[in-house]
């Protein structure tokens, strides 16, 4: 069954709980999952959001604004090293591509950011092997 059909009988159902639509996606990361942040952007430093909100809102085009970014994101070298502590599956959807991410919240183990949580879309996400 469907993420939407399931979100719509869950709807339909008085006094039903039932997860968000987003929630019933897959993820391709597991929790614990140790994982390296990379990005395939022409600059490999990865952006690292203080919220999975903003993350969202940043890939849809929303946030146009340079100091809104510098404000809520933290830049990870290429190579650092995290822990995937929650993944939310098809959650970030880029503005320009029809395709959809997963929204990783990760905890970095490596660098000046050691012990940081935050939020990083999956293409940055690499596991480690």
């Amino acid at each position: 069954m469907s993420a939407h059909r399931l979100g719509a009988i869950c709807i339909a159902l008085a006094g039903l709980s039932c997860p968000p639509v987003s929630a019933l996606a897959a993820c391709d990361l597991l929790t614990g999952q140790r994982v390296v942040l990379l990005s395939a952007a022409p600059d490999p430093d990865v952006l690292v959001w203080d919220s999975r909100a903003r993350l969202v809102a940043y890939a849809a085009g929303v946030i146009d604004s340079a100091q809104a970014v510098i404000t809520h994101t933290t830049l990870a070298k290429p190579g650092t090293r995290a822990v995937v502590a929650m993944c939310d599956g098809g959650a970030v959807h880029p503005k320009y591509v029809a395709a959809a991410f997963d929204a990783v919240g990760i905890r970095m183990t490596t660098g000046p950011y050691r012990g940081k949580y935050g939020w990083v879309v999956s293409e940055d996400v690499h596991p480690v092997h």
